[in-house]
């Protein structure tokens, strides 16, 4: 039996595969394709649902594996991105979200085990992606409270998808392009639920996406803060894809290198998306951009986003040969808490001042606006409180004529 990926992953820099949609692209397929006969009256244009191709072209979904293989991949990403019922509502494929999950990780099982030897072992991540819904933002911007999705369903259809990726052998679990950090602890619950009811256990890799160049998720978080959010967890890897390409990348990965008590992922786009959202930046400029990574101590896995195929992975094989992988750092030894930013509890903070004000038992100010659902100036005590040196806000609802759980959730 071969090495398995932590194994492997403690000797050497690991390949991950590159894009796709991008490859998909290259196959020129109609509506047809993607329809097939099964979903020939279905309504809505199915054209684009690159997940359906797991159940009507698997042809082309196993050819693209197989050219990432060739090319030189360590770990090939399931065509599994939208497999869950919240994504393919849109096409009104719900229920046949976990036969796409399941297919999408048999059909990359059987290409990673044609082309594993014991000297070069395959595996496979289960691509998860975030969906098209946020936990942590308001659709509205008239109520900040309002959110189209709750945790609890979010958690729910990742367990679905999950429990379909060990039924089809997946060797990790890759969350990827991450840009609200509550839907990815969604995602890693569902994880450890089905590892939990398994008995198995799949390495969780966690890739985030920044918005801009300030460096902070789309719904505010900046990295430091991210790792904050997921630091009770057992990941195996965390890292950065999507955004950007590798040169506007490199600061965060090395801010993540400096601070993340875990393997490094990078896996950048092709250069930025040109005025047409096509991505300029070929395998050849590429290459020495992330042969810094390598050169630098940065990665323990590169691999390629939006914009990348196969012949970009084929020149990063070159590039990891006899390289040092990155070591992690310790785990730290202080209290690590986020908000939008990281409060790192260190000796040096003598003193942590806890705002109390936001408290119905505390506070008859702050029961009246609440009891009157004024939350916009309810929220502006908690503000005022953070200007004045509070570090911490301590949140209290408990008061025999409210409904607690609803205010705390609309509060928060």
């Amino acid at each position: 039996m071969g090495k398995t990926l932590r194994e492997a992953a403690k000797d050497r820099i690991l390949i991950l595969d590159g894009a796709m949609g991008t490859m998909i692209q290259q196959y020129k397929l109609e509506e047809e394709d993607f329809r097939g006969y099964r979903y020939r009256k279905t309504p809505g244009m199915m054209k684009g649902n690159n997940d359906m191709l797991n159940i009507t072209r698997p042809d082309v979904v196993t050819d693209i594996h197989r050219k990432y293989l060739r090319a030189g991949a360590d770990i090939i990403s399931t065509n599994t991105f939208s497999s869950q019922r919240i994504s393919q509502a849109d096409y009104h494929l719900e229920e046949s979200a976990r036969e796409m999950a399941l297919l999408g990780v048999q059909l990359a099982r059987k290409a990673a085990d044609e082309f594993s030897t014991e000297e070069k072992p395959r595996f496979v991540a289960a691509s998860v992606g975030p969906t098209n819904k946020t936990c942590s933002m308001s659709p509205d911007v008239s109520n900040p409270a309002t959110r189209d999705i709750t945790y609890a369903q979010l958690y729910d259809a990742y367990l679905e998808q999950i429990a379909a990726f060990e039924e089809g052998g997946a060797d990790a679990i890759l969350i990827e392009t991450v840009f609200d950090t509550l839907n990815a602890k969604a995602a890693i619950d569902a994880t450890m639920e089905v590892e939990r009811r398994s008995g198995r256990q799949m390495p969780i890799m966690l890739s985030i996406t920044v918005s801009d160049l300030a460096g902070r998720t789309l719904s505010g978080q900046t990295l430091d803060a991210v790792l904050a959010s997921v630091s009770s967890y057992p990941l195996f890897s965390v890292g950065l894809n999507c955004s950007f390409g590798a040169d506007q990348m490199k600061p965060f990965l090395e801010e993540l290198a400096r601070r993340a008590p875990y393997y490094i992922s990078a896996y950048p786009n092709a250069g930025l998306p040109n005025s047409l959202g096509q991505y300029d930046q070929t395998a050849e400029t590429m290459a020495p951009l992330i042969k810094d990574f390598v050169d630098e101590g940065l990665v323990n896995i590169i691999g390629g986003c939006c914009g990348t195929t196969d012949e970009f992975i084929a020149k990063y094989v070159p590039i990891v040969e006899n390289a040092k992988p990155h070591v992690p750092q310790p785990k730290p030894q202080t209290m690590w808490l986020s908000g939008l930013e990281l409060l790192d509890v260190t000796p040096d903070v003598r003193f942590v001042n806890v705002g109390e004000r936001c408290n119905v038992a505390g506070s008859r100010k702050f029961l009246r606006l609440i009891k009157e659902k004024s939350y916009d100036e309810a929220v502006s005590i908690a503000r005022k409180q953070v200007a004045d040196g509070a570090l911490v806000i301590d949140v209290n609802m408990d008061d025999g004529l409210l409904d607690a759980r609803q205010e705390m959730v609309t509060f928060l």
